[in-house]
């Protein structure tokens, strides 16, 4: 026991830091190297630095974590990808509203996402060691469920009010592109916060070049995302 709560705090730290500063650097390209998925981005983007949806939004995640780790005995992507990083920013803008002291800073998104990463990775490993195996064939057929109706509908509904609070070019967008990334997709989060993007580009820039092309390879994403997954076959096309 002792030696798997030793190594989840390296392990945490270690992969909590460097995905977390390395979020933090991806809103400074090109000018710096960063490192991070890009749903990483759009979705720290998406929740615009309020405290509470970071929270909810690691938190929602960090359930689905637990779920996965008990039933299956297995870390997700969303540990590190999600659940650290929303919970670092939730953390460090709890104590300063400004992102651009702590979101968009490395270090302290370091610092903190070191923190976060050993405590989470730290109580995800120790949860599923304790967990003897008759109880973890309960929490699969119990916890999964729970943990997936917390990603969908909560989730997209978290989402998809901050896009309507954000404004109405905001919300009209994250609205169509989320209803269209429900019913191909079965998930509204990324259309809603491709929505979210798109909309607060042009809030900010109006409908240039930029934007255009971003619409463009959105709709062409969209299009290629339904024929693969045989959505115009369901529609009779």
């Amino acid at each position: 026991m002792i030696f798997i709560v030793i190594k989840s705090l390296i392990i945490g730290f270690i992969g909590g830091a460097a995905i977390a500063a390395g979020a933090a650097r991806m809103f400074h390209t090109p000018n710096s190297q960063s490192m991070g998925a890009f749903r990483t981005l759009g979705e720290l983007n998406a929740c615009q630095g309020d405290t509470m949806a970071h929270f909810s939004f690691g938190l929602g995640f960090l359930f689905n974590a637990a779920a996965a780790v008990v039933a299956a005995g297995a870390l997700t992507q969303d540990v590190f990808h999600r659940v650290v990083p929303n919970f670092a920013a939730a953390a460090l803008l709890s104590k300063n509203k400004k992102v651009e002291e702590t979101l968009y800073n490395p270090l302290k998104m370091g610092i903190a996402g070191g923190l976060i990463g050993a405590l989470v990775v730290t109580f995800l490993n120790t949860v599923a060691f304790l967990i003897p195996a008759a109880l973890s064939q309960i929490a699969k057929e119990i916890l999964s469920p729970a943990a997936a109706l917390m990603i969908n509908p909560v989730m997209p509904i978290v989402f998809w009010l901050a896009a309507l609070d954000a404004g109405k070019i905001t919300g009209v967008w994250a609205t169509v592109l989320g209803g269209m990334a429900h019913m191909i997709m079965g998930n509204a989060v990324p259309g809603i916060v491709l929505g979210i993007l798109i909309g607060q580009t042009i809030d900010e820039s109006g409908y240039n070049k930029s934007v255009k092309v971003m619409i463009t390879i959105v709709v062409v994403l969209f299009v290629v995302i339904a024929y693969f997954r045989g959505f115009f076959a369901k529609l009779g096309l």
